[in-house]
């Protein structure tokens, strides 16, 4: 199948708002794909390569060559070249790689160059990722929807199950299962604007637990004998960069684990060192960084043998508590009073964490959904800051300028004259009307358009909402915002009056 293919249908689905729709559309192309090809398509509908990781990100495919006039590359000639440049590696590893790159962006379409290029970012924009395709693989196979979903659970990746429903229904779907080794999809939660807010709707099926949620990564870990394997949330393997996580891991007086949790670098007096140090050693090849990475572990899905995937939550924990001591596990409470709740909350937030997850003491655990079970709450950072450029929209925001760059005034710059400091990008919290304006006014602002990004008179104000701040070696403040969405623009406002960077550096402090 041509990538072309993926490409209309991608468009498609783009197109459209219905659910329903957009399950048509991805399941009548996984109909028609050939079965050694199910895997690459399922992966690229659902806006991941199969490779992981290529060592190629925005930069490297910021200038691409000239288009070809069609399309003639199959999924699998592409898979095949992603496959040898994420091999690509030591002494001029970089040249053969942007030689790769050219060669391959030089045998696509415009239309295929855009639609490879958001897969390789993680920037595909259909409005329909990985949940809806699973509801299509299912009308496509004609096999229950539960099946695909249970499946699901147990691969990391939405192809093998997409080609075990497509090539062997329900009996293939069943032969997936828990397994020491394999890694699961985590459970995720919903969010609240504050405790009270999530507290009620749990508080109806009894005591709530409410959790600790660290300023770290999200880690799963599995071991059997001594061999112990540490996951990511994305289920990336990198057992090999946190060997403190392996030793304390092995300690435990159980086999057979399979242990959710988090990972974090701590200062001498137990705080949470910034986010970015810890994230760093999980970038680490070699292991090294500021110190030890110390695992606290909330969940217990395998222990000995026995799952307990679907046992209640109370249950999972009594155990986890029994094979893991207090060193290495979240704190957490468990209360029916919502003004404890918030004062847990407080003091979480006090002590440098990211702040709580009310959960339903009566919950299996649901891997690889967002449910109500598990409801996060952290505290709500807003900045006003200014639209320095922003870049043409792909997918179902075609046509739109759609993610922009934020800055903060830095008053100082240009020898006094003051200036701006970018602080990173987003695009969510847009509304499809708030696209419209935006893209109305930013073209009356505009300076220059690559075709890619459009660069504007730093004159819009913008009000973002974030989760933290991290540091960083890509902006020259030092800083960047972590999870930033959009709130509202701030007519009312001029750019003289968007906070600077030494307010948001006071924040990181």
């Amino acid at each position: 199948m041509l990538l072309a293919d993926l490409v209309t249908t991608s468009a498609r689905v783009a197109g459209t708002r219905s659910r329903t729709a957009k399950r048509g559309f991805l399941a009548e192309l996984l109909r028609a794909v050939p079965a050694d090809e199910i895997e690459i398509a399922a992966a690229y509908l659902s806006g991941t390569l199969r490779q992981r990781r290529t060592g190629v990100g925005w930069r490297g495919l910021a200038d691409l060559p000239a288009p070809a006039a069609g399309p003639s590359l199959h999924l699998t000639a592409i898979d095949a070249r992603l496959e040898a440049l994420s091999a690509l590696a030591g002494e001029g590893s970089a040249t053969a790689r942007r030689a790769a790159v050219a060669e391959l962006f030089g045998a696509l379409t415009a239309d295929e160059q855009d639609y490879l290029r958001a897969v390789m970012t993680g920037a595909v924009r259909q409005g329909a990722l990985d949940s809806v395709l699973l509801d299509a693989i299912a009308e496509a196979a004609e096999v229950p929807l539960a099946a695909v979903r249970r499946a699901a659970m147990f691969s990391a990746p939405t192809g093998p199950v997409a080609r075990a429903a497509l090539t062997g229904g329900v009996a293939a779907l069943e032969s997936f299962g828990l397994e020491v080794g394999r890694p699961i999809r985590p459970m995720l939660a919903s969010s609240a604007a504050d405790v009270a807010a999530g507290f009620g709707p749990l508080a109806a099926a009894g005591p709530v637990v409410v959790d600790t949620k660290l300023d770290g990564i999200r880690i799963q870990v599995h071991r059997s004998g001594d061999d112990v394997r540490v996951f990511t949330r994305s289920l990336d393997d990198v057992t090999d960069r946190l060997p403190d996580v392996v030793a304390a891991v092995r300690s435990l007086p159980a086999d057979g684990l399979i242990l959710d949790g988090e990972a974090l670098t701590l200062t001498e007096d137990g705080r949470p060192r910034p986010f970015q140090e810890t994230a760093s050693r999980t970038a680490s090849t070699d292991g090294t960084g500021n110190g030890p990475v110390v695992p606290f572990f909330f969940d217990l899905l395998a222990a000995e043998g026995e799952s307990f995937l679907e046992a209640p939550g109370a249950d999972r924990w009594d155990a986890l508590d029994r094979i893991v001591p207090p060193a290495m596990r979240t704190a957490r409470l468990v209360t029916s009073d919502p003004a404890e709740a918030t004062a847990f909350f407080e003091a979480r937030v006090a002590d440098g964490q990211e702040g709580v997850i009310l959960k339903r003491g009566d919950a299996p655990y649901d891997a690889g959904r967002r449910g109500a079970a598990w409801v996060k709450v952290k505290p709500r950072h807003t900045l006003d800051l200014v639209v320095l450029a922003v870049e043409h929209g792909s997918g179902r925001r075609r046509g739109w300028l759609s993610n922009i760059h934020l800055g903060a005034r830095d008053p100082g710059a240009n020898d006094g004259e003051g200036g701006f400091v970018m602080l990173g990008k987003t695009f969510k919290g847009m509304t499809d009307e708030m696209l419209v304006w935006q893209t109305e006014r930013f073209r009356e602002l505009q300076t220059e358009d690559d075709g890619w990004v459009v660069t504007v008179r730093p004159e819009q104000v913008v009000e973002v909402a974030f989760d933290g701040l991290q540091r960083s070696t890509r902006y020259p403040g030092g800083v960047a915002l972590r999870f930033a969405r959009v709130l509202r623009y701030r007519d009312d406002k001029s750019a003289a009056e968007a906070d600077t960077i030494e307010t948001v550096r006071a924040l990181s402090r």
